[in-house]
């Protein structure tokens, strides 16, 4: 029922795929990685269930508006089938000039649909520093 290291590291990678502006601002490589269906609990509180609009919000991110750079580090998987993988990580966003440093625990489910990796779920729970 385990996921191969191999597929594993793919996973990883395509998450920090998804913390990058001109990934983000790519409809056509955003629609690869996110399943019809997907859905978000952000960390601000907000669902998003609109694959569509979150795509299209994601494009519409202009460069200057966009946050600092993501650093995500403590992976850890779960096969939960298969085909399916749980990934929990934290991530740190950098301060901006007009915004403070933001922490945050980060979970994804990962499944492999129609022979590659799309993500079906994630959250983002605002958290503490820790060292």
């Amino acid at each position: 029922m385990n996921v191969p290291q191999h597929e594993l590291e793919e996973i990883r990678l395509l998450e920090q795929k998804l913390h990058l502006p001109e990934i983000r601002r790519s409809p056509a490589v955003v629609e690869e990685l996110l399943a019809k269906g997907f859905v978000e609990f952000g960390s601000s509180g907000t669902v998003y269930d609109d694959r569509d609009d979150l795509i299209a919000g994601l494009a519409a991110e202009k460069r200057e508006e966009a946050a600092p750079p993501v650093i995500s580090r403590d992976y850890a998987f779960r096969s939960i089938s298969p085909d399916a993988v749980l990934v929990t990580y934290r991530s740190v966003r950098r301060a901006g000039e007009s915004s403070p440093e933001r922490h945050t625990l980060r979970s994804s489910i990962w499944q492999r649909i129609d022979g590659r990796w799309q993500m079906i779920f994630h959250q983002g729970t605002p958290t503490i520093p820790r060292d």
